[in-house]
């Protein structure tokens, strides 16, 4: 399966994923400063939940697509659905 991202979704998760990144290179930066433990794992969490959420967002406009689809065979297939469900869970 093909995702194509309207460029509002694109943008919208690219700025997920950019977000993401810096509050990453703020953890590393942390770690060389021997920050407080808890600061540490509180800002990885962060990352994690915005790297969740971009991930999330494409999955979400997989679905859309493949619910929307005019080729029957993509909208009703078995091994899409899978796929997909496999996708979701892989961010579970």
């Amino acid at each position: 399966m093909e995702l194509d991202m309207s460029a509002a979704e694109l943008k919208s998760a690219l700025n997920r994923l950019r977000r993401a990144q810096g509050q990453l290179a703020g953890v590393i930066r942390m770690i060389e400063e021997g920050r407080d433990c808890e600061d540490v794992v509180t800002q990885l969490a962060a990352v994690s939940r915005a790297l969740d959420r971009a991930g999330f967002s494409i999955i979400a406009t997989g679905l859309q697509q493949c619910m929307t689809s005019d080729d029957p065979q993509v909208r009703d297939s078995v091994q899409m659905r899978a796929r997909l469900e496999k996708l979701f869970l892989s961010l579970a």
